[in-house]
């Protein structure tokens, strides 16, 4: 009883807050980053055949809508335009979705460097301001998801990955600092995923004993310094930035409780070109980038980062945090939330 007056007050003291960063306000969302929040830029600059229908879902690096299309749906808004014209594949398109599958931190792209990393994305959104001759619009949502390609092995010839975390994570604070000098204010900064439990890192692992491990100390140590990052520029007054964190490891943890049954192995094997019968099950579409589904999954968990989204929302939103602050004690409920925001 005791805690069912306090959730309850806790609730109704959430209208008595000042809506700082409501998701409501958010008329558009910036998006930098790699495959995973790529919704055609790749695709279209390499004249729409990467990554490869019909195996791919319209330029996305999955079997479906990625957790951007996901995200964007959740906050009433369309989807970010890709910056890239899919029409023809060459001309930019005044898009806002700069995110490339392949980018890594640094101008190296591990698919081709004729795809952009992350300095050709912020690039490309300077440009984006000099022809629309504005600053950057100070309520909308700019959404950084960068680092895993820095670290991963590939086949790329024209970047080595890192080691140690060191470079990726002073090329993400130079590009959030820069943003937030062409007057952006509300960021979502996500971290990463253990890279060692991805298909392909269970995989390299069995050929070189200690990469799986190796791997996920690197995204720890990563993921590590970037909450030191996102609290120093949060601490910065003169920045004035509300930086919101996702943190998507717990999420992970827990997903065979979201009903997901195989978290280690593909659906889509790109050799034999064959598709495992329920995707849903799935928690990797290919070794390294999750289904359709599982977008979905982080869609949820983006929103329910949200503080606020608007008096209507902010009942679910604050359960939503409030099950994740519970997370170790109770990863039941937390999951069956997150979920629920699908």
């Amino acid at each position: 009883m005791k805690k069912t007056l306090m959730a309850a007050g806790f609730v109704l003291f959430s209208f008595m807050l000042p809506l700082k960063a409501s998701a409501a306000n958010y008329g558009d969302i910036y998006v930098f980053g790699d495959s995973i929040s790529d919704t055609g830029n790749a695709f279209a600059a390499s004249g729409n055949t990467f990554p490869p229908y019909p195996y791919y879902f319209n330029g996305r690096f999955t079997n479906g809508y990625n957790w951007i299309d996901e995200f964007a749906k959740r906050l009433n808004i369309d989807s970010p335009t890709p910056y890239f014209n899919v029409a023809n594949g060459v001309t930019p398109n005044n898009g806002i979705n700069f995110a490339f599958g392949g980018a890594t931190t640094t101008p190296a792209n591990t698919v081709t460097n004729a795809f952009f990393g992350l300095p050709q994305e912020i690039s490309a959104f300077q440009s984006y301001l000099n022809q629309t001759q504005q600053v950057a619009d100070p309520d909308a949502l700019y959404i950084f998801w960068l680092g895993a390609n820095d670290y991963l092995p590939t086949d790329s010839k024209d970047f080595v990955p890192f080691t140690t975390p060191n470079q990726t994570l002073a090329n993400i604070s130079n590009a959030l600092q820069t943003i937030a000098g062409l007057g952006a204010k509300n960021l979502l900064v996500v971290n990463l995923p253990n890279l060692g439990n991805t298909p392909l890192g269970l995989s390299l692992d069995k050929s070189i004993p200690g990469t799986s491990s190796g791997l996920n100390t690197l995204t720890q140590e990563h993921n590590n310094g970037l909450s030191q990052i996102i609290k120093e520029l949060n601490a910065n007054p003169a920045l004035d930035l509300n930086i919101i964190s996702l943190d998507v490891n717990p999420i992970l943890d827990n997903i065979t409780k979201l009903g997901f049954t195989n978290t280690t192995e593909p659906c889509f094997n790109k050799i034999t070109l064959t598709i495992c019968a329920n995707p849903d099950k799935y928690l990797y579409w290919d070794e390294i980038h999750p289904t359709a589904r599982a977008h979905k999954i982080f869609a949820g968990a983006a929103l329910a980062a949200i503080p606020e989204p608007s008096p209507a929302l902010g009942m679910i939103a604050l359960g939503a945090l409030g099950a994740a602050g519970v997370l170790k004690r109770r990863q039941k409920k937390s999951t069956v939330t997150i979920e629920n925001r699908e």
